[in-house]
């Protein structure tokens, strides 16, 4: 991974963490594996203890921001617990991978 994704999402957490709290948060996909190309977004799961749409709104438009100053697209994949235990989440291939090969920041 890139030192410079690395400070990215340490940015955004520091920034996220004025907003919610965060049970954990992980960069994945090209990027955390380093077979990114120049145009390849971040992907960056947060698992959260509560979510509505105004605290998902309020983290993708943060995620826009801070990708917008550093000229990355930050894609966010924001749960719950009790979705990942109750709910379709759980039993996503994607979560799986992002357990996998995730980079914990």
């Amino acid at each position: 991974m890139e030192k410079l994704d690395h400070q990215i999402v340490r940015e955004f957490r520091h920034r996220l963490e004025q907003i919610t709290p965060i049970l954990d948060l992980r960069i994945f996909g090209s990027r955390a594996r380093g077979d990114a190309q120049t145009d390849s977004d971040l992907d960056v799961f947060v698992k959260v203890p509560q979510l509505d749409r105004s605290l998902r709104e309020k983290i993708y438009d943060l995620a826009w921001e801070i990708g917008f100053e550093y000229d990355r697209v930050i894609s966010t994949f924001v749960v719950t617990e009790e979705q990942i235990k109750l709910g379709a989440v759980g039993a996503n291939p994607l979560l799986s991978r992002v357990m996998e090969e995730g980079i914990v920041v």
